[in-house]
């Protein structure tokens, strides 16, 4: 694997950051491009995707420093600790607050906003593999398992790519909710719960061929809230489907004036009939 893709000695290009930036760079572009389409304003697009960023840091960080014990203050201020749903909470909090405060609709925004988080969060999973980085599963003899001796956390042992599962997974659930977006746009939330519904199945599913710790007899941390995304979403979408849909508004065109001005004032013409002889 390739932790570093360039380095400099004072300076690197690190793969994971690299995918990172990736992910975030599509997910302003899918966005930007979804808002313009729903005739929304579509600059807020790239300041979403920067705080969902920041705010997903700092849950991650938060939620990894609640589960240690003890927590030493340079544990705080280290590079360790990103976890997942950490992140997403975090993240998910700080785009309820852009949203709010920009001038589109929030539920029908939040709707075009969540499925683009299975995309980000299956290209960023590339960065993990490329970094080899923890993230893989238990020892394997399948013909695709595949040993990380340079990675960030090595193995010379193959074992389960997991991260490429996750990648597959997620980038499958976003062409799916994708396809579907413009049958469940008049029913705001609806997209908003099937996301919460496949993020969950997603990361429910990976656990079992990641190397986390189990906390509750066979299911990790990850499966617990897993469990709580997917109820959170068949709650959402049941009170979506309870409400009456919201017909779209059209967005207003600008006629051409020229062309305008000339229906007007020429008056229509008229074909001359031939007479039979």
């Amino acid at each position: 694997m390739y932790p570093t893709i360039v380095d400099f000695g004072w300076f690197g290009i690190h793969s994971y950051g690299l995918m990172l930036a990736t992910a975030f760079i599509t997910s302003v572009f899918v966005i930007q491009h979804e808002l313009k389409r729903r005739g929304f304003v579509p600059e807020v697009a790239s300041t979403i995707v920067v705080v969902a960023a920041f705010g997903g840091i700092v849950g991650a960080k938060i939620y990894w420093i609640l589960l240690q014990d003890p927590i030493t203050f340079s544990d705080i201020f280290s590079t360790a600790g990103l976890v997942w749903y950490g992140g997403f909470i975090g993240g998910c909090l700080g785009v309820i607050l852009v949203v709010l405060f920009s001038p589109n609709p929030t539920l029908a925004t939040i709707d075009i906003i969540a499925p683009v988080v299975l995309l980000g969060y299956g290209i960023g999973r590339i960065g993990c593999l490329l970094a080899g980085d923890g993230d893989y599963g238990p020892p394997s003899d399948l013909p695709w398992a595949m040993a990380f001796p340079n990675g960030t956390v090595p193995t010379d042992v193959p074992v389960h790519p997991t991260p490429i599962y996750e990648t597959l997974m997620s980038l499958a659930f976003f062409g799916i909710l994708r396809s579907q977006r413009l049958k469940w746009e008049p029913y705001q939330g609806v997209l908003l719960g099937a996301s919460l519904i496949l993020l969950g199945i997603e990361r429910f599913i990976a656990e079992f061929w990641r190397i986390t710790p189990r906390v509750l007899d066979w299911m990790t941390a990850a499966q617990i809230f897993s469990i709580i995304a997917f109820i959170v979403g068949i709650i959402i979408i049941f009170w979506a489907r309870s409400r009456p849909p919201v017909v779209p508004e059209p967005v207003p065109t600008v006629e051409n004036p020229t062309t305008s001005e000339t229906s007007k004032s020429s008056p229509p013409t008229r074909k001359r009939r031939r007479r039979s002889r």
